[in-house]
């Protein structure tokens, strides 16, 4: 399939619901509401470089139980039929102490009239003294590929209340899928992200740089467009109410 290479949404991980409305003793909800100058999945344009606007809604409990729902605008081009993305998460939160905690899920992936895009994905963080590791795994993606993601990163608090997020991650697909002029062909690429946030007038400010390590005929070869995969700062605006 060559419409998209929509990988894991922006849910690289569920972290704890740092500003969530307390319904009892055990439930929170918490409601997010963004834009974003781009969407962009592990380096990857889900939008052909335009603007998303993306919202999401958690349920979590007191043990760390959480479910809930994410959604983003997205283009494809080829006249794709779908114009959004739905994706659905349950999963276990543990805070192991005040430094290390341990995130896992299962994301299931839908696009409103393009249900052959759909798929599932387990979902697998550590963090410990600021070091992200982790992982998401799917065995139906595409059909019949299966595709592993795994990353580390870093985020501390640098002055001015900002924070720094560095992260690298690879892409591992079963099969080779990415296609160079040469005739050679590779079944991963490397994508690689740093971002700084600060929230001001209680709204969490963003800007990232996002690249990947596709040339853009390998990009072409797979999506069919050579500019979604190359070097771009994406800048956001969120609210958590």
């Amino acid at each position: 399939m060559t419409l998209r290479n929509l990988i894991a949404g922006g849910l690289l991980a569920c972290a704890p619901l740092a500003h969530a409305i307390d319904l009892n003793d055990d439930f929170s909800l918490e409601a997010k509401a963004g834009v974003f100058s781009d969407y962009r999945t592990r380096g990857i344009s889900q939008t052909q470089n335009d603007p998303a606007l993306q919202g999401s809604l958690t349920l979590a409990h007191a043990s760390g139980l959480y479910a809930g729902v994410w959604s983003s605008n997205v283009d494809f081009g080829f006249g794709s039929s779908t114009r959004q993305e739905l994706d659905y998460y349950a999963g276990y939160f543990w805070q192991i102490n005040d430094d290390v905690t341990l995130d896992t899920s299962y994301i299931k992936y839908v696009y409103p009239r393009q249900g052959n895009f759909n798929y599932g994905e387990y979902h697998t963080e550590l963090r410990a003294w600021g070091v992200l590791l982790g992982g998401n795994y799917s065995e139906n993606f595409n059909g019949d590929q299966s595709m592993l993601y795994s990353y580390v990163g870093y985020t501390t608090l640098l002055p001015f209340d900002t924070d720094l997020l560095v992260r690298y991650g690879r892409n591992d697909y079963k099969d080779p899928s990415w296609f160079a002029n040469d005739g050679t062909s590779r079944d991963d690429y490397h994508e690689w992200e740093v971002k700084l946030t600060r929230t001001m007038l209680s709204l969490d400010w963003s800007v990232s740089y996002i690249d990947t390590d596709l040339s853009e005929n390998e990009c072409a070869s797979y999506l069919g467009f050579k500019d979604v995969c190359s070097a771009t700062v994406v800048a956001a605006v969120s609210k958590t109410f």
